[in-house]
């Protein structure tokens, strides 16, 4: 019962966490004193280096909050229904 009632806080939670995510990268690449806007794959104009770094820097921000928020939705439900969802 606990699955069914996760599940679509799960996917709401997820979506408001990809937002998230990407207002944190966009922020943190600005503030490490790079463009307003990361690098594209595909783009000429940019180096191997700052390509490659941009990918791992919001690969890693996009994970750090997916952690969080499937942490903190498993913990709220575990508190609300005293079952943890696996």
């Amino acid at each position: 019962m606990v699955k069914i009632f996760y599940k679509p806080l799960g996917l709401l939670f997820g979506a408001l966490g990809g937002v998230i995510a990407g207002a944190v990268f966009k922020r943190l690449w600005a503030l490490l004193g790079h463009e307003a806007e990361a690098p594209q794959a595909t783009d000429q104009d940019r180096t191997w280096k700052e390509v490659l770094t941009a990918a791992a820097l919001q690969g890693a921000v996009f994970a750090l909050v997916r952690a969080a928020i499937d942490r903190s939705g498993a913990v709220g439900t575990h508190r609300l229904t005293g079952a943890w969802p696996d």
